[in-house]
């Protein structure tokens, strides 16, 4: 069985994270998926490929992606190379304070290209990024021509 894990699953969105896959054959390549939707229902997603160590093992941190949508080490790629399926949107996030982006991570057997996967994934697991820690408190700025907001710490 394969076990697809984000550690901390609930973290905030500048806060690194370690993914981890397990349960693969020696040797296997697969394909790491990373997509979430914003609130307007858009699709943002990357992809990388990696073969799996010895031990069945996949972790971004530690092992170079062959491809997709970079190529390398980068532990957090996934996550910063996220794009959108339709040309010219940006990732935004509107609502800070009351919910998260929830990033779905799944691994699937092969090279996937395919922006819809037709195959079920080995494993899969969610992410949560928060943009505003708990307790912060956000107060409206509106002084003249000036419009913000002011994040105050618990």
């Amino acid at each position: 069985m394969v076990e697809v894990t984000v550690t901390p699953q609930s973290s905030l969105a500048d806060r690194p994270v370690q993914i981890r896959v397990r349960g693969l054959s020696p040797s296997q390549l697969v394909t790491l998926r990373a997509w979430l939707k914003d609130e307007q229902g858009e699709r943002f997603q990357s992809r990388a490929f990696f073969r799996a160590d010895g031990a069945g093992e996949v972790d971004p941190g530690l092992h170079a992606a062959l491809g997709g949508s970079y190529s390398g080490v980068w532990p957090m790629g996934l996550f910063w190379f996220l794009q959108p399926d339709t040309l010219f949107r940006r990732l935004v996030k509107r609502d800070v304070a009351g919910s998260p982006f929830r990033v779905r991570l799944e691994v699937l057997d092969g090279l996937c290209l395919d922006t819809d996967p037709r195959e079920q994934p080995l494993g899969c697991c969610e992410a949560e990024r928060w943009y505003v820690g708990p307790g912060v408190q956000r107060v409206p700025i509106r002084e003249g021509r000036v419009r913000g907001a002011l994040f105050l710490p618990p």
